[in-house]
This record gives C-alpha cells, sequence and structure tokens, in this order.
C-alpha cells in the first residue's frame, strides 16, 4: 500500500499527487497532519485559517468515507507522526504535492532521510503552481528577478497541456477499504471555532469578465477571493488557468504574479527576513511602537489606510490595492520596517502565502525583487480621490469618518515623504552603490 499525504492541495478533484498514488498500482490510504511546529506559532485560539482547514478536512473525511475508506487525520510533529505510521502500516510509498517555502523543503529533507532509513519512497509532484523551481529562468539561466520579463516568458512557455487536469476523482476505486477514523477536535489541539467565515469563491463569468474594470475600486465586492482557496488547495491553479484564459487576461497576470513570488522566495528563501538587496540591509528604521499600534487598529487619521486596517482585523481581508496603501504607509510615511508589516499580515490575512507576503511587502518597501526603484510612494489622499472617491468604502468601515471623533492626520505626508527618500539615499550611499 502507499499513503498519500494532503498538505496544501486539500481536495480529491484534480490533485497531481492523489492522481499519482491512485494510479500507481498499489491501494491508497490519504492522510493529514495538523502540524504543532505551525500551529504553536499562532497566537489567535480562534484563528480562522485553522477553522476553515479544520471544516475542509471533516468534509474530505466524510467524501472519503463513501468510498468506503477514510481520512486519516494526526496531530503532531510531522516526523513523529509519520514514523508511527511507518509502524502501524506495510508502507512502500508517501506520495504528496511539491511545497516550497523553506519550512516546508526542510521538513521534507528531514523526512525523506527517515523513509530511506525505512526503504520507503518518497514521491511528490508540481500542483499548486503550473511553473515551478527551474522551469521559467532567464536566457543566462538564472532567476527572473523583474516580474514583467518574467510574465512574458511564463506566456511564452504556457501550453494547453500545462493547464489540463489531473481526473483523481474517476480513481477512487483504488482506495483502501479502511474502518472509520476520528477526526481530533479543535479543542483537544486547543482551538475555538473562529466566528470569522472564509467566503466562497467567486468565478463566475461576469465577475472574472469585468475583473479589468472593478479590481481596483474596494467599494466593489468585485474579486474573485479565490486567494484563500489556491493557499489551500481546496481550487486547483490549472482550473483557475482556465478560466482566466477563458474571461479575463488580466485577472491571469494575477495568477502569474503569485508564481512569480513563489519563485523568488525559492531561489532566494533568504528573503523571508532581510531585504532582497543588500543595499537596503543597512537602513536604521524608526519602528515608533506606538505609531505601529495606530496603523494596527486603523487610527491613523488616514482613511484609506484606516478602512483598510479595520476591514483586515474584522474579517482577515483586505482588498488589493488598499493592501499597498497600508503597506506604503506603514514603511514609507511611519517608517517602520517591512518586517513588521509582514508579521502582521501574516497572524491577520485568510489568504496568508508566505512568498506572495513577503514579495508584495518588500515591493510596496522597495526593497525587493522589482524594476522600480525605492522612491515609490504611495499619497493615501491622492488613492481616496483616484479609487473611493464618494468614500463608500471607507464610510463601510470607518463610521466616525468626517466627525470630530475622527483623529487627525498622523504624520505629514509630504515630510514624511521626504524623510524615507533621505533614509534610502543614505542607505545606499553606505553601501557606496
Amino acid at each position: 500500500m502507499v499513503l498519500f499525504w494532503f498538505r496544501r492541495d486539500l481536495r480529491l478533484h484534480d490533485n497531481t499527487g492523489f492522481f499519482k498514488a491512485l494510479t500507481s498500482g498499489a491501494q491508497v490510504l490519504p492522510f493529514f497532519i495538523f502540524d504543532t511546529d505551525i500551529l504553536d506559532k499562532l497566537d489567535d485560539t480562534q484563528d480562522a485559517r485553522v477553522t476553515f482547514i479544520y471544516k475542509t478536512i471533516e468534509n474530505l473525511h466524510q467524501q472519503l468515507e463513501t468510498y468506503n475508506s477514510t481520512l486519516l487525520v494526526k496531530y503532531g510533529k510531522p516526523e513523529a507522526v509519520i514514523a508511527e505510521l511507518l509502524q502501524t502500516y506495510a508502507v512502500e510509498a508517501i506520495y504528496t504535492n511539491h511545497d516550497y517555502e523553506p519550512y516546508s523543503r526542510q521538513r521534507d529533507l528531514r523526512l525523506q532521510q527517515l523513509l530511506k532509513k525505512h526503504n520507503v519512497s518518497f514521491c511528490s509532484f508540481k500542483d499548486q503552481v503550473i511553473f515551478e523551481k527551474e522551469e521559467i529562468m532567464t536566457q543566462s539561466g538564472s532567476p527572473y528577478k523583474v516580474y514583467t520579463p518574467y510574465k512574458n516568458s511564463w506566456l511564452k512557455a504556457f501550453k494547453p497541456e500545462h493547464a489540463e487536469e489531473a481526473p483523481s476523482q474517476h480513481q477512487l476505486q483504488h482506495l483502501l477499504n479502511h474502518a472509520k477514523t476520528k477526526v481530533p477536535t479543535l479543542h483537544k489541539m486547543g482551538f475555538q471555532v473562529s466566528e470569522v467565515e472564509v467566503p466562497d469563491p467567486d468565478v463566475s463569468a461576469d465577475t472574472l469578465s469585468a475583473y479589468h474594470d472593478t479590481r481596483n475600486l474596494p467599494a466593489l465586492d468585485a474579486t474573485s477571493r479565490l486567494s484563500v482557496h489556491l493557499r489551500f488547495g481546496t481550487f486547483s491553479v490549472r482550473q483557475a488557468v482556465q478560466l482566466a484564459l477563458r474571461h479575463n487576461k488580466v485577472w491571469l497576470q494575477e495568477l502569474i504574479w503569485r508564481e512569480f513570488f513563489m519563485q523568488l522566495l525559492y531561489h532566494f528563501p533568504q528573503t523571508t527576513n532581510e531585504s532582497f538587496y543588500p543595499k537596503f540591509r543597512q537602513i536604521t528604521w524608526r519602528n515608533n511602537e506606538q505609531e505601529f499600534e495606530k496603523w494596527c487598529q486603523g487610527t491613523t487619521g488616514f482613511p484609506l489606510v484606516d478602512a483598510g486596517m479595520r476591514e483586515l482585523n474584522q474579517t482577515g481581508f483586505m482588498h488589493n490595492r488598499v493592501r499597498m496603501v497600508v503597506a506604503s504607509f506603514l514603511v514609507k510615511d511611519l517608517f517602520v520596517d517591512w518586517r513588521w508589516g509582514e508579521a502582521y499580515f501574516a497572524a491577520k490575512l485568510l489568504d496568508y502565502e508566505q512568498s506572495s507576503n513577503i514579495g508584495n511587502w518588500q515591493w510596496a518597501a522597495g526593497t525587493g525583487a522589482d524594476a522600480q526603484p525605492y522612491f515609490r510612494i504611495f499619497n493615501p489622499d491622492s488613492q481616496v480621490k483616484k479609487f473611493d472617491k464618494q468614500h463608500e468604502y471607507i464610510k463601510r468601515w470607518v463610521p466616525e469618518f468626517g466627525t470630530a471623533a475622527y483623529p487627525a492626520p498622523m504624520v505629514d505626508h509630504s515630510q514624511a515623504r521626504d524623510r524615507a527618500l533621505q533614509e534610502f539615499k543614505k542607505s545606499i550611499e553606505m553601501m557606496g552603490s
């Protein structure tokens, strides 16, 4: 028999590694691990992402029972759980899908060493992206550091077969017949059910076809909300690309951004905790904790920033245009280290994906891999005039806006902008570049 390890691919349909396991010639027993190395780092016992994963796992468990199989659900450290499974079952191989984040790569290397001692194969496949690792490289064989040429190479390399689905669901007769098992409760794992609901994706033709016209208007509910589902694999990237090709090429570019950031983190894992360019690693950030707290709570006196932060705090979501504004404000206006903002988003965002979060924060900070230099600084007032002129979005999240209860702006944007530019220039001069 073989085991299939569900990770960032929580679906039975169009799952490459699952399909490979089901067509391996052996019977398949699926399993999932609530990883304590990850869960123990979460501060919120009502983390909506944990609740979402838990409900999804329960659903998968029920689906598999209809095929007289089960989903083994374990809670603990992956090495310990898998060592236990090897003692319990006669396992020939473990099948799974690639995961590209630094923690996941290190974990998988350790597990491969464990499996090798037991003569068990580790079979991993590409599933969460169209192109991975070294598949899209420059002519010199190095990874791309700028999005537009990466996108152009991605589009040139793409062929329809890259988005063909893996028909996993048609092979479910190869699942191992197994007695029912129980899913550990959230309470047992130290969590409670969150009141925040993860919305279903909206990938209707109407939403996608209008995306290029509506995507920058936060007052409209006009985005697909697909990012959470791509993050946890409840929706296949191949299906998303098919929809993008059918309905909107601008939306396709957002999917390519996701893969660009993934390959950046894969090739430059040090960017999890340091600026991409060495010339910006010497910056002396102000890091005023009181000002950072005002940003976190949405009480800066800049209405679009405050609306975005309050939406994030209440729902776990923030419109992408607003994400750029609030990130620029924190780093450039308050001159707070981008890593503080990245960590706050990591704790709050339902769709938190390490590569995109780090990539976007470094993009906003001007420290990351990008064609635009450090002097890209959003004016939070002009952004309101462009994208929320009637203040619909702002009033939804900041009801006291326009009254005496709303605070005055905490900084002068023009002065803060000049200060940021001077500090960046100083850092460049220190590096002699």
